[in-house]
């Protein structure tokens, strides 16, 4: 994995630098994304899927389809043209065929397959409710998929009569497990035959080497609130039993049978379950028994991405401060070793073995090269895809991580944007960009991509960003991710403003032009630094918890804030108080934009009412916008567009 680490360098370099057109939110909205890329079994091609933007006056989404590109990077040819989205390819264990979910047909996610040699898709599932993920056996002659109860008769006569009233936490609808054999029978039909019946949620499944069995995490209620009640069991795929695997107190998930079948490794969490979590690799033995325990990890977040061919190793990949970490865990010696470690953001690993070796495939990208489709074999990583061919072309503002101390000692990193060919000394309108969760993390996303901040716009403007990592944030281990626990705006407020004491102390801002903005958790900490500060000009708040007790009250994940601050609002109410910004806003006076989706049930708009309400009422300049059909993140590209173009105007008029 050394090669990994020079060639991803020189492909940093290698980056086009053409500045004869400026960003606009338009042109990031075009930025592509790229998914679920698959080697084939032969080791030749990759399966991956492109999002597209789709805006027409009556149309406003994003559609994927499928290429197929080969691994020495020389051909790409899209696969599907459907104008639903085609999505999550995989091969058949022989590569002649690919199987994916599409939404065309009868408008559900139903599962269709392809021949790689040509011909029309064929739609193999006719569903009520919609196929969700599904894999191959091993031996090619069965798929399993999970699939959501579908409403019954009633329900749907109810719903076409307007009498469709719903009781609160009732009824709820479970995702199973079904098989269905990829050949048709005699009546030229295939039926699936549903595994598990019991009211737990399937959430994600791996066959044995032998298609016998079949392992699977399962919760309680498929409503995110209920994720701490995951267990793993395996069914026998001949008669459906069922049979406990995991099932303690603790979270256990994603399981994975070794390649002889005689092992799965899983992530199960340390004891007692926190939002902010500590997870480890366990492996199991496939027949029960004693699980071996592996050493925490540098973040205590791994996602396993499969075994290595030998069947030693467990991979598993993290973050680690602002890149990506790919990592080992030894099963017989208990250790962990970092393979590889990049200042770029890997997603979407796969592995396919080819022989001896593994073959990973993955999609990466730089703060200045935009997302494509990479492959990592023994001769080392060559870039697959060019789908962002001019994206690349394009100048994007430098970006640097930058470390500071807090008013505490604790060190934070960042990472510090400066506008297009920045000149050392010059001092500009700095805009500090604030992530969610709390335990999200800023790392070295490309710049020029979708989203609500459009990063290389604000930087072709002039604008220099500051990105800060503050405690709670993950990629820096568990400790830290738990540094915040009963303490939401006041370390991580410490954290952010020494940053930005820092980027004035660089020469880079200037103090008196000083913007900040941030969705969900960041908007809770904008929310919070408007009435702690007047240092800034402007604000934007997007998605905003702003009053601790009624957002407890009224978001789908109701023991998220009593874990955090260790008590119900109704036991501690001083310190829901004390960290909410509508108890503390008469202090507030910085013009302030709020961005708020009208089906979020996240962070219900309530949140962004009270806000904007309170503002008003105090004659402190706001405006809010309401974004229809959208959940906690906008989805629809149109939608993403407002919310991009009205940060900008807003900080234009107040800091420019």
């Amino acid at each position: 994995m050394k090669k990994l680490s020079i060639v991803l360098v020189l492909l940093a370099v290698a980056v086009l630098s053409v500045g004869a057109q400026n960003w606009t939110p338009e042109i990031q909205l075009k930025t592509k994304t790229l998914a679920t890329p698959r080697i084939s079994p032969d080791g030749k091609w990759v399966a991956y899927s492109v999002s597209n933007e789709i805006i027409a006056p009556d149309k406003s989404e994003y559609v994927s389809q499928i290429w197929l590109g080969s691994v020495d990077g020389k051909e790409n040819v899209q696969l599907t043209l459907a104008d639903r989205s085609s999505t999550n390819p995989k091969w058949s264990p022989d590569g002649k065929w690919l199987a994916f979910t599409s939404m065309r047909g009868n408008n559900k996610s139903n599962l269709y397959l392809m021949r790689i040699g040509g011909g029309e898709p064929e739609m193999i599932t006719d569903v009520k409710t919609g196929v969700g993920d599904f894999e191959w056996s091993p031996d090619g002659k069965w798929f399993a998929f999970t699939m959501a109860d579908a409403k019954s008769d009633d329900e749907d006569k109810n719903d076409r009569g307007r009498n469709d009233f719903r009781w609160v936490d009732e009824n709820i609808k479970f995702s199973r497990l079904y098989v269905m054999p990829v050949a048709k029978d005699a009546n030229g039909k295939r039926e699936p035959r549903k595994l598990t019946s019991f009211d737990r949620s399937v959430t994600g499944f791996n066959w044995s080497p032998d298609g016998s069995r079949i392992v699977f995490s399962h919760v309680g209620d498929p409503r995110p609130e209920y994720w701490p009640t995951s267990d793993v069991s395996v069914v026998e795929v001949a008669g459906g039993s069922v049979a406990p695997l995991a099932a303690t107190s603790n979270f256990e998930s994603a399981p994975q049978y070794s390649r002889d079948g005689k092992w799965i490794a899983m992530v199960v969490s340390d004891g007692p379950i926190r939002w902010a979590q500590s997870n480890r690799i366990q492996v199991v033995p496939s027949a029960g028994g004693t699980p071996r325990v592996m050493p925490l990890s540098h973040d205590g977040q791994p996602v396993i991405i499969g075994w290595t061919p030998d069947g030693s190793k467990v991979m598993f990949t993290e973050a680690n401060g602002t890149g990506t970490a790919l990592y080992e865990a030894d099963v017989a010696a208990g250790t962990i070793r970092q393979a590889d470690h990049q200042d770029a953001v890997i997603t979407g690993v796969s592995v396919t073995k080819l022989g001896a070796a593994a073959a990973i495939a993955m999609v990466v990208q730089r703060a200045d090269a935009p997302p494509e489709v990479h492959v990592a074999m023994g001769d080392g990583i060559r870039k697959v895809s060019q789908i962002n061919s001019e994206a690349a072309k394009m100048a994007v503002g430098k970006t640097q991580a930058v470390k500071w101390k807090s008013k505490d000692g604790r060190e934070i990193e960042g990472l510090l944007t400066y506008p297009n060919n920045y000149v050392a000394g010059t001092k500009v309108p700095l805009i500090v960009n604030i992530h969610g969760g709390p335990a999200g993390v800023f790392q070295q996303s490309y710049i020029g991509g979708r989203g609500s901040y459009p990063i290389a716009t604000l930087a072709s403007k002039g604008y220099a960003i500051l990105r800060p990592n503050p405690r709670g944030s993950s990629g820096y281990g568990t400790e830290f991710r738990r540094a915040n626990i009963k303490d939401w705006g006041f370390g991580d407020y410490e954290d952010i403003m020494t940053g930005v004491d820092h980027v004035i102390s660089l020469g880079v801002a200037d103090s008196n032009r000083l913007g900040v903005m941030g969705w969900s958790y960041g908007g809770f900490m904008t929310s919070m630094i408007i009435t702690k500060t007047n240092r800034f000009k402007a604000a934007s708040a997007g998605a905003p918890v702003t009053n601790m007790m009624s957002f407890n009250g009224t978001a789908d994940i109701p023991s998220f804030i009593p874990d955090y601050f260790e008590a119900e609002f109704w036991d501690d109410p001083a310190i829901y108080s004390k960290h909410s910004a509508m108890f503390n806003i008469k202090n507030a006076k910085t013009p302030t934009l709020i961005q708020h989706g009208e089906a979020d049930v996240r962070v219900p708009i309530s949140q962004g009412y009270e806000l904007y309400n309170a503002l008003k009422r105090r004659g402190v300049p706001t405006r809010m916008i309401v974004l229809p059909r959208q959940p906690h993140s906008p989805n629809e590209p149109k939608m993403q567009l407002a919310v991009m173009r009205s940060n900008i105007e807003w900080f234009e008029k107040y800091l420019k």
